[in-house]
C-alpha cells in the first residue's frame, strides 16, 4: 500500500483513498491507495469532499483573541467567526460571564493572563495571537457631579496596570512563543511617550507606563508583531472613514485622535493576512466621519509605516 502526500485527482473508478497520517509540520493529511479496497461513484465523491475539507481546515488560520469579552475584543472575535473560510476563531475572558456574553461557545476558553499556569489550554495549536486585554480603572462610589471636581479612581486588586498590561501581556508572549506562534497584534494606547499624559494618574496605575514596557518586550521576542497604539475609543459604525497613522503621538496634537472600535478590529484582521503589517508599531486614529475617503486597502495602509516601534 503505497502513501502519498499530495491529493489526486479522482476518476470514478478510483480505488478508495484510505487516510492513515497527519504532518505535523503543515497539518496536510496524507493518503495511502489501498487496493484492496473498492469504491463506487458515491463513496468516491465523498471522500474526495473529506479531503478538500480537510486540506481547506489546514489553510485556514487559528488565531486566539485574549480580552475577547471586552467592547473591542467581541467585535475581533466576531469578525474572525465571520470569515470562517479563513480564519478558526478561539476566544479567552476571565469568567463565564463574559463567556456567556459572547455566545458561550466550545471556542471560548476562561482563563485570567495573571495567572499563566491557565492559558495553555486556549493558546495550544494556534497560529496567530491577538492582544486585547487591559487594567481596567474604576469609579471611586459617591462622586457627585453637581459638586465639581473630577471622580476618583481605583484598580480592584490583583488587576493593577502592573500586573494585567506588564505581567499579563508578558506571560501571554511567553505561552505564545513557547507554543511556536507565527504573529502577535497587540491592541495598546496613544500617549505613551507622555510621562504625565493624564490616563497614568487613573489610580495611580501608570497604566500607560506598563503598556509601553509590555510592547517592548513584544518588539524584542523575536516573533512577527503588529502593535496598533489606538487612539480614543469611540462606540460608532466602522468602514466608513480614512484612517490615519501615525508615530510617537503626533495625532494627539491634531484634531484627529480617535478611531472607533470597529476599525481598531478590523485592522486587527487585516494585519493576520498582510505581510506590511509585521515588525511594525503605529498610532491609529481616524478623520471624522463624512470628510476623506473610507480606508479600504488595508496592504497600503500598512505599507505607509516605517516604525518598528
Amino acid at each position: 500500500m503505497s502513501c502519498v502526500t499530495r491529493v489526486p485527482i479522482i476518476s470514478s473508478n478510483s480505488h478508495f483513498l484510505q487516510r492513515t497520517t497527519s504532518s505535523s509540520s503543515n497539518n496536510i493529511n496524507t493518503f495511502c491507495f489501498n487496493p484492496l479496497i473498492k469504491s463506487n461513484k458515491n463513496t468516491t465523491r465523498r471522500r474526495l469532499s473529506v479531503v478538500v475539507l480537510s486540506m481547506a481546515e489546514s489553510n485556514r488560520s487559528t488565531v486566539l483573541v485574549t480580552g475577547a469579552g471586552g467592547r473591542t475584543g467581541q467585535i475581533v472575535y466576531k469578525k474572525l467567526k465571520e470569515r470562517s473560510s479563513e480564519f478558526t476563531a478561539r476566544g479567552l475572558v476571565r469568567s463565564e460571564e463574559s463567556k456567556s456574553k459572547i455566545g458561550g461557545a466550545d471556542d471560548v476558553f476562561i482563563g485570567d493572563i495573571t495567572k499563566p499556569e491557565t492559558l495553555a489550554p486556549a493558546i495550544g495549536g494556534i497560529d496567530a495571537l491577538v492582544i486585547l486585554t487591559s487594567a481596567v480603572p474604576k469609579m471611586k462610589p459617591g462622586f457627585d457631579p453637581t459638586k465639581g471636581g473630577r471622580p476618583e479612581f481605583y484598580f480592584e486588586d490583583g488587576q493593577y496596570p502592573e500586573q494585567v498590561d506588564w505581567e499579563g501581556q508578558k506571560s501571554q508572549i511567553d505561552a505564545a512563543k513557547a507554543a511556536g506562534v507565527k504573529q502577535i497584534v497587540l491592541v495598546g494606547s496613544m500617549g505613551g511617550t507622555n510621562i504625565n499624559h493624564p490616563l497614568n494618574s487613573l489610580g495611580n496605575g501608570n497604566i500607560l507606563v506598563w503598556k509601553r514596557k509590555a510592547e517592548q518586550y513584544l518588539a524584542d521576542s523575536g516573533i512577527p508583531y503588529t502593535i496598533i497604539r489606538a487612539g480614543g475609543l469611540q462606540d460608532k459604525e466602522g468602514g466608513i472613514r480614512e484612517l490615519l497613522i501615525g508615530k510617537d503621538d503626533e495625532l494627539l496634537q491634531t484634531e484627529t485622535k480617535t478611531v472607533a472600535r470597529p476599525d481598531v478590529a478590523e485592522v486587527c484582521v487585516q494585519a493576520l493576512q498582510i505581510e506590511e503589517a509585521k515588525f511594525k508599531a503605529f498610532d491609529l486614529a481616524s478623520k471624522p466621519e463624512g470628510t476623506g475617503t473610507p480606508t479600504k486597502d488595508f496592504k497600503a495602509l500598512f505599507s505607509q509605516i516605517t516604525t518598528r516601534f
